[in-house]
């Protein structure tokens, strides 16, 4: 070894290791948490870099492939936003909740990923 690290990639405050393996568990939720389950895996996918659309604004990722920690944060107030007061957009609670506990989760506000 020659000493140099490279750089570990991160989104929000975990490691890009990290977010493959939660998006990986995300299969072992209860098939009951549909739309739980499906808010979780966009906000994944979303953060990730595979897929376009944010889980609750549905905005693109700014710059890089995938998004900056400010969107990250202005992606979990949405879902907060969601969760309180509805919108039009995405009526299905249990979604905003999964998106929500997952972008907290990317932006450090719990350590246990859902």
């Amino acid at each position: 070894m020659n000493g140099h690290n490279a750089a570990v990639q991160t989104v929000g405050v975990r490691s890009l290791q990290e977010v493959f393996d939660a998006l990986a568990q995300t299969d072992g939720l209860p098939a009951s948490s549909g739309g739980y389950r499906l808010g979780v895996m966009n906000a994944y996918r979303w953060a990730l870099g595979t897929q376009v659309a944010g889980p609750i604004t549905r905005a693109a990722a700014v710059g890089d492939i995938i998004p900056c920690r400010t969107q990250l944060l202005a992606e979990c107030q949405a879902a907060v936003v969601e969760i309180r007061h509805g919108a039009p957009a995405q009526t299905d609670p249990d979604y905003a909740l999964g998106a929500y506990e997952a972008m907290a989760w990317l932006c450090g506000h719990h350590d246990e990923h859902p």
